[in-house]
């Protein structure tokens, strides 16, 4: 799916740009130019940053 329609950017790009060490929005803004024109894609983008990274964090036990 096209998250991105300014840029091309696919949901694809974008969890793989999340996954090769891109942890906030200005790092996917540099990589891929994500919400760098006319901006309709952020919410979605940072949707998936989220998700992301909510499926990525390690959750520590305290003992």
């Amino acid at each position: 799916m096209y998250v991105c329609l300014c840029k091309g950017i696919t949901e694809r790009q974008l969890k793989a740009a999340i996954a090769g060490g891109n942890a906030d929005f200005m790092d996917l803004k540099r990589e891929l130019g994500a919400g760098s024109q006319c901006g309709k894609c952020i919410p979605v983008a940072l949707a998936i940053l989220a998700e992301e990274t909510a499926k990525n964090a390690v959750f520590y036990e305290v003992a």
